[in-house]
């Protein structure tokens, strides 16, 4: 079958600035796609495109095998929509948000309060129908925006930081939910600042950075190209201690990244390095061997310096 979404040469500019820069992508149908990257990487406005609220500047992009420029308002009426920030009426109540909600689509008001009650319980909001919105949590205002964005019952759903400020209970139960959609057959785009959360959910997915696609996998397959199988972090209380320990690290033919706060050492044995990092009294303060991560990966690629 043809991707889902398939974009060419796809690119957005504001005035002089260059916010996606000819980039190529397809997401399948029934997938779970990333977009990782630091902040101003192009993330967000690749969303806003698919999502048929942003006009392409360049480029070729189609959502259904549709043109957005042509054929936005059919998109948009089989797409969920989660924002990177929560716009709920917070004046009425949980339920209300859905119905009102759900008038948008041209739902008959039966099929509606029906969806939002399976939501509701989907979302573990069923006790909070009735209350205004207003006085709810941060984690029970995402999860509404979340059961709001699935009464139309989409066929894709885009997640803009589905999970961005939320407590790790809140978290790890929208990741139970987003894997329960998916195996209803629900595509899913997904931007993140949270790697373990992109191990978890994505199937494939982009790692953008200054608008262009640096690499592009599964999260295993980029920690196999890109990383080691494990890391070691070593830690010394003294930078001069560190820095003796340096050459005898790369003398041994180990990629290692000094920084201020600690030595990453990439090896595929993290047994293998015991004997080099104690020598001549010299010994870390702290050796915390650890698989290598999709973290790792979006640091080697993108940098650790803040891009605001």
């Amino acid at each position: 079958m043809p991707p889902l979404i398939q974009g060419t040469r796809l690119t957005k500019q504001f005035g002089d600035f260059v916010a996606v820069d000819a980039i190529d992508f397809s997401v399948e149908e029934g997938e779970c796609f990333g977009f990782l990257g630091p902040n101003g990487a192009g993330k967000t406005s690749t969303m806003r495109m698919i999502g048929c609220v942003s006009p392409v500047s360049a480029g070729e992009l189609r959502v259904f095998g549709l043109d957005p420029a042509v054929d936005g308002p059919r998109i948009r009426a089989r797409l969920g929509v989660v924002p990177q920030e929560d716009s709920l009426d917070t004046e009425l109540t949980v339920f209300d948000n859905l119905l009102i909600y759900g008038r948008y689509f041209d739902l008959p008001r039966a099929v509606i309060r029906e969806r939002a009650e399976e939501l509701l319980a989907f979302m573990q909001l069923s006790e909070r129908r009735a209350d205004r919105v207003d006085p709810l949590s941060g984690g029970m205002k995402r999860r509404l925006t979340i059961a709001r964005a699935l009464v139309n019952q989409p066929d894709l759903l885009l997640l803009d930081e589905p999970t961005t400020g939320l407590d790790p209970q809140a978290r790890h139960l929208l990741w139970e939910r987003f894997y329960q959609l998916k195996r209803q057959g629900v595509t899913t785009v997904i931007t993140t600042h949270y790697m373990e959360e992109a191990e978890q959910l994505c199937d494939r997915l982009v790692i953008m950075d200054g608008g262009h696609i640096v690499a592009e996998g599964s999260p295993r397959e980029l920690v196999a190209q890109y990383s080691t199988r494990e890391v070691v972090e070593l830690r010394y209380h003294d930078g001069e201690v560190r820095d003796k320990v340096l050459p005898r690290l790369g003398a041994a033919g180990l990629r290692i990244e000094a920084l201020p706060d600690r030595v990453l050492v990439y090896t595929d044995d993290a047994d293998s390095i015991s004997h080099l990092v104690a020598f001549d009294g010299i010994e870390p303060d702290s050796v915390y061997p650890r698989r290598s991560t999709l973290e790792d990966v979006f640091l080697i690629l993108t940098g650790r310096t803040l891009d605001d």
